[in-house]
């Protein structure tokens, strides 16, 4: 299948540990987080257990990859002027029998698409420091692609007290009490 995307759209590969957890609750077996986004993934399959201490289990969550599109420049730029840029990981809850529980939906570095993610109520999204590798390639990608747009305020259009002035019930012209008609 072809995708369709705007030209000039890139994508970067990252990897992402996601750590399980206990319960602190009755209302929750598991408490689940996204530990690290690495620009470097290791080659296992994804949910692949790492490290297992104290109840507390390490995953690598799997791969995915940020799409950064032209059109989406000024939301880059804003989180590159945040200290530290932040990239946003969207962990979904899965049924699959004999499953971690979660699955791995996506990341991005669109502030814009993260508050998107975060509007629905069962997935969990977790904000980490931007790693260097991934920075530098959106810094650049917004140097190459952001154009700056003027503000444009819209004026409203003016309305026409001719047109409202001549309904029944409306206002009426001083001296004529409403309702009544002249008399011929």
């Amino acid at each position: 299948m072809t995708r369709l995307e705007v030209p000039g759209t890139v994508r970067v590969s990252v990897a992402v540990l996601a750590e399980r957890r206990p319960g602190v609750t009755r209302w929750a077996e598991w408490a689940w987080r996204v530990v690290e986004v690495l620009e470097d993934a290791p080659a296992v399959p994804p949910w692949t257990v790492l490290r297992q201490a104290a109840g507390r289990t390490l995953f690598l969550a799997g791969e995915t990859e940020i799409v950064l599109h032209p059109t989406d420049t000024t939301n880059y730029r804003d989180n590159l002027l945040a200290d530290p840029p932040r990239i946003w990981v969207v962990l979904r809850p899965d049924a699959v029998e004999g499953g971690p529980g979660m699955k791995l939906h996506a990341a991005t570095v669109d502030g814009g698409e993260a508050h998107a993610y975060a509007d629905t109520e069962a997935d969990l999204l977790e904000s980490l420091p931007m790693p260097p590798g991934l920075r530098a390639v959106t810094e650049a990608f917004v140097a190459r692609h952001h154009v700056e747009q003027a503000f444009h305020k819209r004026r409203r259009d003016r309305a026409d007290p001719e047109a409202l002035g001549g309904r029944r019930g409306g206002p009426q012209p001083a001296g004529r009490p409403a309702g009544r008609e002249e008399a011929e």
